[in-house]
């Protein structure tokens, strides 16, 4: 299926919503040249629609394959990630002294958007690796640094992330994996089975560098206990190159519902006397130091959402202006395509005006994670905070969100999407693990409600609610009327948060019974919020913008009539309280 990046609303969005030209970058020039930034997003939008794009559906079809050498990636990735190293795409945000572009995350969010529409399995494979990048430039030792920055940078090593153990699931204090001292510094012995490990392994990369957790001799129990590794395929030589194999493999790959060009591999570490590991951070600090490559994840798996929510827009939109079926229904007369019918416009509408709100605010962390870095004093501060805020909604919402937006491009083609050379039903497929890898949505609902807001008492959750109502305030003319309503169902969530501040510490259960609906509440608001401020920048643009005026202003009146009153049904589920929550479980039958 064919993928054409909206590179229009890209720039509107860089330039006249986030002002990508106030990020520094991490380069000699320190500024952001506009040429620069038209080439990137041309040449990332080249890549995606020419060589991603045509080889997804291989993704699908064919699959990663488990041989008696190794994991197999489908033939058509393994010029396109060559491709991909060459033309120094793995590196777009990372500093120039590590052979990086140095560009602003909001930009490489941006490319990484085209990618993961064009080929979301394919691009879990550098997407892994820039979060292991990032990790290691925070907590790597100078040696470290020197051995594995530069190849990870370029893309020429791949990077994992290994957490999740059989026994474990996602209660990683149950971590069971043990790293043993051999009485060289820093180094140990791993052994151990890691499960759900994506690109663990695979023919793409002449090496990969595995994150691993794992606990020491009598460390502490949970948590607390656990260290993290680096444990590469590859034993590095001196000079900077691949040497011997590491004692480890892939002993299996998942056979999963979708996103089948990305092997998701068992990882069994050694089998043959221990894999050579090396410490990474501090000892029994692994945890904290995982987040980072973890929420850096999460943000970037919401992001997905997104994508995968426009590819299966445009195929949505595509067979909807070329299927032609019934009566025109405004009694013109003749055939028409299924795109003059209402309710197949209330679908596209559905999927449009939800993408768009979910691009502006994933953007919108982004732009927070390039401040949190690159700014300077308290700006830096309270930006560390609302990304810290904004991630588990990005990473919670979007993807919910996605569940339903992919449905409905199915949808629109009726009978047709059910059918598998449509290309459609593989949207569907992709989409489901959304919600569920870097944490469920439940995971996210916890952090958002337990970690972002009820330890600093709302204040954050307060300071983002001001923005909104300065949206509310600056809105045009012709959405004041849906700006008081989205001020209303703010006075509706401040109320509900109020209310569960002042009960949590009386009733265990409460916070954890409210917290998926008042994550899907503030998600479903910030998009409404957001769409107001895009159009305003849009109207105060004039016919100099980028975009149609008039699109963005039908775009958030949709949302704000058909979507922002699922926000007020979740306020309501949330005022609920514990309810039958609370009762034994027996009663569910």
């Amino acid at each position: 299926m064919s993928y054409q990046a909206p590179l229009a609303e890209y720039r509107f969005l860089l330039d006249d919503v986030f002002g990508l030209s106030e990020i520094p970058i991490l380069s000699p020039e320190g500024t952001l040249d506009p040429g620069t930034v038209d080439t990137v997003l041309e040449e990332g939008a080249r890549f995606a629609e020419e060589r991603l794009a045509p080889t997804n559906r291989d993704g699908d079809t064919e699959g990663a394959r488990l041989t008696p050498t190794g994991v197999v990636a489908p033939a058509s990735f393994k010029d396109v990630y060559t491709d991909f190293v060459a033309g120094g795409w793995n590196g777009v945000s990372f500093p120039a002294e590590y052979d990086g572009m140095g560009l602003p995350e909001l930009l490489s969010a941006v490319l990484q958007e085209m990618w993961q529409s064009a080929n979301m399995s394919f691009s879990l494979c550098p997407l892994l690796t820039q979060g292991a990048v990032e990790l290691l430039l925070r907590f790597g030792t100078p040696e470290q640094k020197a051995l594995y920055a530069k190849p990870m940078v370029s893309g020429r090593w791949t990077g994992t992330m290994n957490l999740t153990e059989p026994q474990a699931g996602s209660d990683l204090g149950a971590t069971r994996a043990l790293a043993e001292p051999t009485g060289a510094p820093g180094r140990f012995r791993l052994r151990g089975q890691k499960i759900y490990i994506t690109w663990g392994e695979h023919d793409l990369a002449e090496n990969i560098v595995h994150m691993v957790l794992a606990r020491t001799p009598g460390a502490p129990e949970g948590t607390r206990g656990l260290s993290l590794f680096i444990v590469p395929r590859r034993r590095p030589k001196a000079d900077g190159t691949p040497g011997e194999e590491n004692d480890l493999r892939a002993v299996s790959i998942e056979h999963k519902l979708g996103i089948h060009g990305s092997p998701t591999c068992v990882m069994s570490y050694g089998d043959k006397g221990g894999a050579d590991a090396w410490l990474i951070g501090e000892q029994h600090q692994g945890l904290a130091a995982m987040f980072l490559m973890m929420n850096r994840a999460r943000l970037s798996v919401g992001q997905q959402g997104v994508a995968v929510s426009e590819a299966a827009f445009q195929a949505a939109r595509r067979y909807a202006r070329e299927r032609v079926q019934g009566a025109d229904p405004s009694g013109g007369g003749g055939r028409v395509t299924i795109a003059h019918h209402p309710d197949v416009r209330r679908m596209l509408w559905l999927m449009k005006s939800q993408i768009e709100a979910m691009r502006l605010v994933a953007l919108d962390a982004f732009r927070s994670l390039d401040l949190s870095e690159r700014g300077r004093g308290a700006e830096k501060d309270r930006h560390a905070r609302r990304v810290a805020l904004l991630t588990p909604i990005v990473k919670g919402w979007s993807t919910e969100t996605a569940q339903e937006i992919v449905s409905l491009a199915l949808q629109v083609h009726g009978g047709m999407g059910y059918v598998e050379e449509t290309g459609v039903a593989q949207y569907v497929r992709d989409a489901r693990i959304l919600t569920i890898y870097e944490g469920t949505t439940g995971i996210q609902a916890l952090d958002f409600v337990g970690r972002k807001i009820l330890r600093d008492r709302g204040v954050t959750l307060g300071e983002l609610a001001e923005e909104v109502a300065g949206d509310c305030a600056s809105a045009p003319p012709a959405l004041r009327a849906r700006a008081e309503t989205v001020r209303r169902v703010l006075d509706d969530l401040r109320r509900a948060v109020a209310d569960v501040l002042g009960a949590a510490s009386g009733e265990a259960l409460l916070a954890p019974s409210v917290a998926t609906p008042l994550l899907m509440a503030c998600g479903t608001l910030l998009g409404g919020a957001i769409l107001l401020r895009a159009s305003a920048r849009a109207v105060a643009r004039g016919e100099r913008s980028p975009v149609p005026t008039d699109e963005k202003i039908a775009s958030a009146a949709f949302y704000v009539d058909h979507v922002l009153p699922r926000a007020q049904a979740h306020i309501a589920a949330a005022r609920s309280g514990v309810g039958v929550l609370g009762e034994d479980d027996t009663r569910l039958g």
